[in-house]
């Protein structure tokens, strides 16, 4: 009897001795139970595909689970908020119907400043603009202006219609170029412009151009001085989650939820998922070999580990042009995360209350524009830096399910760390690390670190090894131009019955889904050629 991942928060088991599933005569096994994963493999089920998911660890979802660091309180430990969960996914998996929900953040992002001011840049254009008003009356036109240019980006490039460019095959440069006609900042913001570029494009104020800065370089291991990094600021508005356009929010349960409803998703339509059995090669056109000792056999392997996960399993059999294609993705991890628990949530000085507007939305602790450029410095040299940038989200707000009674819960997610230390590891850095994110709350607050009950750190090296993501890099390598779009790897390679559907793929990083639907698709396209060929040779 299959185990409703739901119900066991993503623990799902064996659902039959190993030497049983060698027995069986499978179509595709599909490598890791990330979301991405589970997602292709709810669509090869759905076309009819015998379909096995392996997890190494107990616990399915990869980087989008759930875990209780301490009793009673529930935490994704790597993916925070929904936004680019690609609403044909939500729809044609029906996931509502399993149950899925999820809060918008309306509430937007709030930033507090050094001169005890701040802005709360809701989510309504009317209120955002007043709050801009307030702090700096005459960057109203120029906010109005940047937000309008993301818009009519993602409507050209990503309509709420089939010509999604994110569904199926990657665009290329000139498809792109096409859609967006003589819009040149359009293609600035996609290709040229680093995040200073485009906030001082726009934006005259000083505080509120330093405050938006961490919004090109989230999960980024680039500086916002960098060119390209606008771009990231675009792909993180590109999401149409409800019918919203560029909106976050809040997945009932946790975002670990999303991953657990994929894989009910996928057992109803008839996939195998099995968790606590590493894979230890993938044999091309053969199947896998656990590390147990077991062969599986199957004529598709598709990883949804990251690529170099994928190299290594793949160890001789792996092209020697598409391996160093693969090396040449940065994949090295520049963030440090924070699971906290909390007796109340932060009281910022500049907008005194532990339950305010605030706290519904994110929160960013901004830094000065010398800040962003030393310490990216400092974490390229190795060295943690004098401070941190941190964005923060409260699931607990949404949802008092996650945490005991009378306390809260809340994400922390902070920028830049080493991934490697010239001097020492993260066993003897983590703690200071820690200490370095909340202070940099602290400096904003009158209630952190007091009202902190117990904290956890995640450098990449911890997110690499609890999570199976290779230096720790949260989107499987980096988001830039150069590896976007068409520079993406490919779901398909050059190894025969072998495809990736994680984020490594097209359209890129975050819990988005779209990539295990465009790889399933991929391999029933080929299957079907396939099937052409031999019927008409």
């Amino acid at each position: 009897m299959l185990i409703s991942a739901v119900q066991s928060a993503g623990r799902v088991g064996l659902p039959a001795p190993l030497r049983e599933l060698a027995a069986k005569r499978w179509d595709a096994i599909i490598v890791g139970a990330g979301h991405n994963g589970l997602t292709c493999a709810a669509y090869l089920a759905r076309a009819g595909k015998r379909v096995l998911v392996l997890e190494s660890r107990e616990r399915i979802g990869g980087a989008c689970t759930i875990e209780e660091p301490w009793p009673g309180v529930r935490v994704s430990p790597c993916a925070y908020l929904a936004g680019l969960l690609h609403p044909l996914v939500v729809e044609e998996l029906d996931l509502p119907a399993l149950g899925f929900s999820w809060t918008p953040a309306i509430n937007g992002l709030f930033i507090p400043f050094e001169d005890g001011s701040s802005v709360q840049l809701w989510e309504d254009d009317e209120k955002c603009e007043a709050e801009i008003a307030r702090l700096c009356p005459k960057d109203v036109t120029g906010w109005r202006a940047m937000c309008d240019l993301i818009r009519r980006t993602r409507d050209r490039l990503r309509p709420a219609n089939p010509n999604d460019f994110w569904i199926g095959e990657p665009p290329t440069r000139e498809q792109i170029e096409k859609r967006l006609g003589k819009d040149k900042e359009a293609y600035k913001l996609l290709f040229e412009w680093s995040m200073a570029e485009m906030v001082e494009h726009y934006l005259t104020d000083e505080r509120l151009q330093a405050g938006y800065l961490g919004q090109g370089v989230i999960g980024t291991n680039a500086s916002p001085f960098d060119a390209g990094t606008a771009s990231i600021r675009f792909h993180h508005s590109s999401g149409r989650l409800g019918g919203l356009p560029g909106m976050w929010g809040y997945v009932k349960g946790g975002m670990g939820m999303v991953s657990f409803y994929i894989a009910d998703a996928a057992a109803k339509a008839g996939a195998t998922i099995a968790s606590g059995v590493p894979v230890a090669a993938i044999l091309p056109e053969e199947g896998v070999q656990l590390e147990s000792g077991e062969m599986i056999h199957a004529p598709v392997v598709i990883a949804n580990a990251d690529p170099r996960t994928a190299l290594r399993l793949l160890g001789e059999h792996a092209d020697p042009v598409w391996r160093a294609k693969v090396a040449g993705v940065p994949m090295r991890g520049c963030t440090v995360k924070l699971n906290v628990w909390l007796a109340e949530l932060p009281n910022f000085r500049a907008r005194p209350g532990t339950l305010e507007p605030h706290h519904y939305g994110q929160i960013n602790t901004p830094l000065s524009k010398q800040e962003w450029k030393e310490n990216y410095a400092a974490a390229r040299a190795g060295k943690l830096p004098a401070r941190l940038w941190t964005e923060l989200y409260f699931q607990s707000v949404h949802d008092a399910s996650v945490a005991p009674a009378g306390t809260q819960t809340m994400s922390v997610f902070a920028q830049y760390v080493p991934y490697k230390f010239a001097q020492g590891d993260w066993n003897q850095h983590r703690e200071a690390a820690k200490q370095l994110a909340l202070d940099a709350i602290g400096r904003y607050c009158s209630n952190i670190p007091q009202a902190v009950i117990d904290c956890e750190a995640l450098g990449p090296p911890d997110v690499e090894e609890r999570v199976g993501l290779t230096g720790g890099h949260i989107f499987q390598g980096e988001c830039l131009p150069e590896y976007m779009w068409s520079k993406r790897l490919s779901c398909r390679t050059p190894m025969r019955g072998v495809y990736l559907c994680g984020a490594a793929t097209h359209p890129g990083g975050s819990v988005i889904a779209i990539n295990g639907r465009n790889a399933a698709m991929a391999v029933i396209a080929d299957s079907r050629r396939a099937v052409s060929v031999l019927a008409t040779g």
